[in-house]
């Protein structure tokens, strides 16, 4: 248990961050994007709210064929919305990662592509890479994305110039 309180931990602090960084999307502007090469602001906030349910997929299925991934696909919805997916999300893969002995984080994870195994790691290796490590990569894209908008960034770590008095 005491890899799965460890990580624990982290998404309960880190999940807070995130939850403000979502709260700030300005629901007339889900359709922005910076570039033609980037996903629109929608589309990154709903991938965001959805990385602890993939990562709840992973678990159970112990693989992730690379030849199936896709964009995320934008859904219809408030930020609102988007929070409170995230928030269901983040306390489904909670519950998952709390019933999870040392034993079960250290289960062999598989990445795959067309069946052939590309990488193969233990669960908690897969759980800090995809459900946390690539959640802070996401949530600093949308930082910047809230930036060029002239939104006002919350405090990630320490302060934020938005939010100093």
């Amino acid at each position: 248990m005491a890899l799965a309180r460890a990580i624990l931990g982290e998404l309960e602090y880190e999940s807070q961050s995130t939850v403000r960084m979502l709260e700030r999307v300005p629901g007339d502007k889900l359709d922005w994007t910076p570039h033609a090469k980037s996903m629109t602001l929608g589309r990154l906030a709903w991938h965001l709210a959805g990385i602890p349910e993939r990562v709840a997929h992973f678990l159970s299925s112990g693989t992730f064929d690379l030849s199936a991934a896709r964009p995320p696909q934008t859904k219809e919805g408030t930020p609102a919305d988007i929070v409170g997916e995230f928030r269901r999300n983040v306390e489904t893969i909670t519950q998952l990662i709390g019933a999870m002995d040392d034993e079960a984080m250290k289960a062999p994870f598989s990445l795959t592509r067309n069946r052939e195994t590309l990488r193969t790691m233990p669960m908690a290796a897969m759980i800090r890479s995809i459900l946390l490590n690539h959640s802070y990569h996401h949530r600093g894209q949308l930082s910047v994305y809230l930036r060029l908008l002239d939104v006002p960034v919350p405090a990630t770590y320490g302060t934020s110039a938005d939010e100093m008095g």
